[in-house]
């Protein structure tokens, strides 16, 4: 009797521990750019997934470049970034199963409220660059192998200049969006970023203001300024990747209701959004 009895709460616990397993929440390893944590958004926006699939988001907020490594490398499940080409090469060399549209915001080129250069107003941001580095005005960049590092270079290369970081005016940081901004603020260099980023930090950035790309996107006149947002699973032939997961993250992101919380996002405090909607299924609805 004693060792039925002994049995049976052996049982009894056992079971107990089988339920209070599964009721740990299961981890996206999530690796994404700065701007999208310095912005708020993923802030105002992961509740959401973990509480309807009992997960927890460990987000991994980086550069392009180095978030598509960690997913080279199966160091993440899922990455969100925004380089459009190198997203594009990332999944045509296996490393990722698909990607989806997910937002855009745009670039916007900001500067010191003197504006050495000249460039307020300008309408094209290689124009801008061309007279900064005419002017060997301050310039701060990110220097990190991001997507707005990334955007950068390209537009330097649309001016016709080769900035050099040896140079005392060219500063190549090699720091997030957020860092990047705060030491322009304070050196009063011009420095290209993100609007989202921009305007979510404005309050801490009195010495700057939007030089290149107006005060919304819809006075940008500049088509190379456009930022699209991309999100792609990584391959689970990588070993210990949680596909599942990262696919249902996928399909919740670019869901109508989520879609319709990013294009919200922003408006009360700013009086417009930080990102616009843009998977399939928000433009198909």
């Amino acid at each position: 009797m004693r060792n039925r009895l002994v049995l049976l709460i052996v049982v009894a616990l056992a079971a107990a521990a089988c339920r209070s397993g599964s009721n740990d929440p299961d981890v996206l390893r999530l690796a994404t750019t700065t701007s999208t944590a310095d912005s708020g958004l993923l802030e105002a926006l992961l509740p959401g997934f973990e509480s309807q699939y009992n997960a927890r988001v460990d987000v991994i907020a980086v550069g392009t470049g180095q978030a598509l490594s960690l997913g080279e490398a199966g160091d993440a499940d899922v990455v969100l970034v925004h380089a459009r080409d190198r997203e594009d090469v990332f999944v045509a060399e296996g490393h990722g199963t698909f990607r989806s549209d997910v937002m855009y915001n745009d670039f916007v080129l900001v500067g010191p409220i003197a504006d050495p250069a000249g460039v307020l107003g300008m309408s094209l941001a290689a124009d801008a660059l061309n007279a900064i580095a005419a002017a060997e005005a301050p310039f701060a960049s990110r220097g990190d192998d991001s997507g707005t590092h990334t955007k950068e270079l390209g537009l330097w290369e649309a001016a016709g200049v080769v900035p050099d970081p040896t140079k005392i005016w060219y500063q190549s940081l090699g720091q997030g969006m957020g860092a990047t901004l705060q030491f322009a603020n304070e050196t009063g260099s011009y420095t290209l970023t993100d609007r989202g980023t921009f305007l979510a930090q404005r309050a801490t950035l009195s010495a700057l203001d939007v030089m290149v790309g107006g005060t919304t996107i819809d006075e940008n006149a500049d088509p190379a300024l456009l930022n699209p947002y991309g999100v792609i699973p990584v391959n689970p032939d990588k070993g210990g990747v949680n596909v599942h997961l990262a696919e249902q993250f996928v399909d919740w992101l670019t869901s109508v209701d989520v879609q319709r919380q990013i294009g919200e996002y922003g408006i009360g405090t700013f009086g417009q959004p930080l990102f616009y909607p843009d998977s399939e299924p928000w433009k198909n609805r």
